[in-house]
């Protein structure tokens, strides 16, 4: 690929360089589209793969040294090609060739053609999602608690409210009342005169703490704890002990992996493993220690957990649920091969089992590193989205990195025409305390870059969902993805004339 650090800043040569980056993009991505074809049986997925191994070519070099030499100029800078990659090429190299001389306005990509990843995202959006409500571009998805089941009124005022995705959590309630949450969903969307789909999560493999016993009420800094395969014994040396869920990810630790438990509020480094388990040295807790109880999530993200997603729960679960979802929530998918995997076991129970999305939650560093080849084994077959599951994420690649991280996806995902759900603590304290942190209404506008924002339960839920409402609205007059809206500025014109 070009060395841009030398680039010329003479049109001419400027107009060479893009020819030559726009020829290793087309035939590097033309390369990768060949390995991913044995997987794709929908033409819009052929062509939506095509845009994102493009952009996986174009985004292998820093293009940082490029960019002000083309702003110079008053052409685009590259900095939202996501959906058009090779189209926004050629109207740059049209571009440069006016400047140079030699105007060809049959250089320029059709608006056809510009404008087709905008049009295919809003495409698969609305094949994931249904039809695009009135009031505003992004859905939002609201987690149901078990009063969904039997309480009609609660969920009618959610849909009132504007919700347009009901999730159901899989790991809870039983078919019964899955059921009757779903029946109250499509009354109440019948009467308000709204499209509201389903959601439901398949829970996969949880790695949980259990049976905790400590010393003291707390963990603090340098303290041992062992992580055991099967229930703490009074007769192990070790004071502090807790049982893995899975004993069978202990066999895949090593020490000097780090551990991180109940959404990374303590932190660990294994420094043994030993016939009754992991031994663990406390490395990262607040300064008044923390407390640890039964059933708090486990994360290894030094590790590369070989688990099936699928567990005997989720197959038993996935009778019903292929049948009656919209979308199914894939949790702890790594592998293309995991695709693979659940396609099969819904084609087992349906017969047109592709009309069903599959959602593919985001949330190890594996899924991130397969993540376009995820993309393909699914959106080649069936409607698909990604969640990008922020607490588990967060926990995996480190909170310094978690917003760098989920920008990187919401890009792929663009190129790829990849509608994206924005998930985890949005409007958090809002939702559970009803007041708002600063912070977080500042992390729920910047959820309207993706194409749905999820809300977990608590008793203000149906609040959030109009506050979410409003602020969208307001949102989508300004960004579209990466590109402002340019709107006018109300606030100061309005100063102007009084």
């Amino acid at each position: 690929m070009t060395d841009f650090e030398n680039s010329s800043r003479s049109p001419t040569e400027l107009l060479a360089t893009l020819r030559q980056l726009r020829s290793t993009v087309a035939a590097q991505g033309a390369e990768r589209v060949g390995r991913w074809s044995a997987h794709i049986d929908r033409r819009a997925g052929c062509l939506s793969a095509t845009n994102m191994a493009d952009y996986l070519a174009l985004r292998s070099v820093d293009l940082r040294p490029l960019q002000p030499l083309l702003s110079r100029f008053g052409i685009s800078s590259l900095g939202r090609a996501e959906g058009r990659v090779l189209a926004n090429l050629d109207a740059v190299i049209a571009a440069l060739e006016a400047i140079c001389g030699a105007p060809d306005m049959r250089h320029f990509p059709r608006e056809q053609r510009l404008l087709r990843g905008v049009r295919m995202l809003h495409h698969n959006s609305e094949q994931v999602f249904g039809a695009e409500p009135v009031e505003r571009s992004v859905r939002v998805m609201v987690t149901y608690p078990s009063e969904a089941a039997h309480d009609y009124d609660f969920v009618r005022d959610l849909v009132v409210r504007g919700m347009d995705c009901a999730r159901i959590n899989c790991a809870h309630d039983d078919a019964t009342q899955w059921g009757a949450m779903i029946s109250y969903t499509h009354q109440a969307a019948a009467e308000v005169g709204r499209n509201v789909k389903i959601l439901m999560d398949l829970g996969g493999p949880k790695v949980r703490t259990q049976e905790v016993t400590l010393h003291k009420k707390r963990l603090f800094t340098g303290d041992a704890l062992l992580l055991r395969r099967d229930a703490p014994s009074k007769d192990s040396r070790y004071v502090n002990q807790v049982r893995c869920s899975l004993p069978e990810v202990i066999d895949q630790l090593a020490v000097g992996q780090a551990v991180w438990m109940d959404d990374g509020k303590i932190g660990a480094v294994i420094t043994q493993i030993e016939d009754e388990g992991a031994l663990l040295r406390i490395t990262h807790v607040e300064d008044e220690g923390a407390r640890l109880r039964d059933e708090k999530g486990l994360n290894f993200p030094d590790t590369l957990l070989n688990l099936s997603p699928l567990t005997p729960d989720d197959l038993s679960a996935l009778d019903f649920v292929v049948h009656h979802a919209d979308m199914i929530g894939y949790s702890f998918v790594q592998n293309p091969d995991d695709i693979d995997l659940l396609q099969r076991e819904m084609a087992a129970r349906r017969a047109d089992w592709q009309r069903v999305a599959i959602i593919a939650k985001i949330e190890t560093r594996r899924a991130i590193h397969n993540l376009p080849d995820l993309i393909v084994r699914a959106m080649g077959k069936q409607p698909f989205g990604v969640m990008i599951a922020r607490g588990d994420l967060a926990v995996e690649v480190g909170y310094q990195r978690m917003a760098e991280i989920q920008e990187q996806i919401l890009w792929l995902c663009e190129a790829a025409h990849v509608p994206v759900i924005w998930a985890t603590q949005v409007m958090e304290s809002f939702v559970k305390k009803g007041t708002p942190s600063r912070g977080e209404m500042t992390d729920a506008a910047m959820s309207a870059r993706a194409e749905c924002v999820m809300l977990n339960k608590g008793p203000h839920v149906g609040e959030a969902i109009s506050i979410l409402n409003d602020l969208l609205s307001r949102m989508q007059g300004h960004q579209l993805k990466k590109t402002p809206q340019l709107r006018q500025l109300k606030v100061w014109a309005d100063v102007l004339r009084d």
